[in-house]
């Protein structure tokens, strides 16, 4: 099977993307940096319970850019292909010089679906991941002092992700050990309340792991997202496109509930 075509399809379409839009676009360069905590706590020989928590900032950490709550099961169907869904609750702040929640802080609800599939070719570890989400975005201005919102815009959105692990200490990585970790992940919106911007966003990290043990791992990665938003620039009717740069700290740490 050849592994390459994915990574270059997304990578090829995130450069053709922004360069067959409008000429006329606003550009938004943003610092970020993102914290990161998961795990997949066993509950069976086959059943998860994945848990996440991403505490995202603008400027490497003194403002908000979003907060992510996600909580799902996952199923082991073979040894190398695994099955999931959940829901993800999601609040977005305003940053940047031309913020999606210029109104004010936003949420988001979404159920998900996926697919991953795990491999490897030599040392290397290789893992796809297919999702499919069911939005529901509250707009921007209709929150309420508790949040409460009475508006919400439905979207479709389908993400592929390719991760890469290399370890860096010898054929396998054991515990104890330094490893290379990067991934891609391309967002594309579907549905008929998608015109012209089925291109959503993409991201692509690249950095350092270490593995304490099996179940806890620490990993700092560059980060750079391209994001292009779903509603043009109110002022020029432009498309705008946010060019956000900086690292991603995540710990992953998996437990087994039960025996």
């Amino acid at each position: 099977m050849n592994y390459r075509l994915p990574v270059f399809g997304a990578l090829g379409f995130l450069l053709a993307a922004p360069a067959a839009a409008q000429v006329n676009r606003i550009d938004d360069f943003n610092r970020i940096g993102w914290y990161v905590f998961e795990g997949d706590h066993q509950l069976g020989p086959r059943l998860t319970v994945r848990t996440e928590c991403q505490v995202r900032r603008t400027d490497f950490l003194p403002d908000w850019q979003q907060l992510l709550l996600r909580a799902g099961l996952g199923y082991q169907v073979r040894p190398r292909l695994k099955v999931g869904g959940g829901y993800t609750y999601l609040r977005t702040y305003p940053y940047g010089a031309h913020p999606t929640a210029d109104a004010g802080t936003f949420p988001e609800q979404r159920f998900y679906e996926d697919v991953t599939l795990s491999d490897s070719v030599g040392r290397v570890g290789l893992e796809h991941r297919l999702r499919l989400e069911q939005r529901w975005i509250g707009v921007p201005g209709a929150s309420g002092p508790l949040g409460n919102t009475a508006v919400w815009q439905r979207q479709n959105r389908i993400r592929y992700q390719l991760s890469v692990e290399v370890p860096l200490q010898g054929p396998a990585l054991d515990d104890g050990e330094w490893y290379l970790t990067a991934f891609d992940e391309i967002f594309l919106n579907f549905g008929r309340e998608i015109t012209t911007n089925v291109f959503n966003q993409n991201r692509i990290a690249g950095g350092l792991g270490y593995r304490f043990q099996d179940n806890f791992r620490v990993e700092l990665q560059f980060l750079n997202q391209i994001t292009q938003h779903y509603d043009p620039d109110p002022a020029t009717r432009f498309p705008v496109f946010e060019f956000n740069n900086g690292f991603r700290l995540g710990v992953t740490y998996n437990l087994t509930l039960l025996k």
